[in-house]
């Protein structure tokens, strides 16, 4: 072999070696980048996972808390006895500042002590109730009265031991008067599933879906719902309500049909318990 063929196969050979550590150098950053971005996605997880019980917590601690220091407001600064609480009058004042300072602490404490704004998007207040609005609360109250009274029967096969019948609690009693019945008409079908819904569809939701997708985040708000109703059946009810009412806040992008499904349940509720009681005795 002639010296100027040698020195081809040596530049030759020079080349391939150095393409072989260039592929093994890319491979290698490839791998390392790789890694990276599995462990990046595993801390993302669990800063999401932190993120999402922090929120579920303080949602719970906010609602919970407000009502026990209201309480406590009326009974040591306003010197309102235990039977005073029962009159419909005070249970509504009660229920009222309740709700006022639940949402009002829900948006604004984590807004102004560790600036995290909300916007009228997260919230889902944006705009009007649209024509979708108005179509879809009544088909999704359907749906959630007969996958409830599904799940329902279900629950009451499987696990019998729990009282299924237990009557809720909703802190009206003897409605006597017009302003009794126009009181509790108000707390119970327009107050509350405003402010409700503004907590959690609302800003819960919200705030969930900006980290995590939607299947999961309708199961938390859900849960969460169902958990801070008290008892069994009425959690099973409104866990069934909640996934309907965040499907929608899904697919509109606002919360006026979760609004509107909640009205026309306790609507409902409310004709049964206090206008007409003998058709559920």
């Amino acid at each position: 072999m002639s010296e100027e063929k040698k020195e081809v196969t040596k530049v030759k050979a020079k080349k391939k070696a150095v393409a072989v550590r260039e592929r093994k150098a890319i491979q290698a950053f490839r791998e390392k980048l790789e890694k990276k971005a599995k462990k990046s996605k595993v801390t993302r997880f669990w800063i999401n996972a932190a993120w999402c019980l922090i929120l579920l917590v303080w949602v719970a601690a906010v609602l919970y808390a407000s009502q026990y220091v209201i309480a406590w407001l009326l009974v040591s600064v306003f010197h309102i006895t235990e039977s005073g609480m029962n009159n419909n009058v005070i249970q509504a004042v009660f229920t009222a500042i309740a709700y006022v300072v639940a949402v009002t602490v829900t948006i604004f404490v984590p807004w102004f002590v560790v600036k995290n704004k909300t916007t009228r998007e997260e919230l889902g207040i944006r705009g009007l109730p649209t024509w979708s609005d108005l179509l879809l609360a009544p088909i999704g109250f359907i749906v959630f009265m007969f996958v409830s009274t599904i799940l329902l029967a279900l629950m009451q096969k499987f696990l019998p031991g729990i009282n299924w019948e237990q009557a809720q609690d909703v802190g009206f009693n003897n409605l006597i008067s017009q302003s009794d019945f126009m009181l509790t008409f108000i707390m119970l079908v327009v107050v509350a599933p405003v402010a409700e819904e503004v907590i959690f569809r609302g800003w819960l939701y919200g705030k969930l879906r900006s980290k995590i997708p939607a299947i999961p985040a309708i199961i938390l708000v859900s849960i969460l719902f169902g958990i801070v109703h008290g008892q069994w059946n009425v959690g099973v009810t409104v866990f069934v309500m909640s996934i309907v009412m965040c499907t929608i806040r899904e697919i509109t992008g606002t919360i006026w049909g979760g609004i509107l499904v909640h009205i026309i349940k306790n609507g409902i509720a409310f004709y049964l318990l206090y206008v007409n009681p003998m058709m559920i005795q």
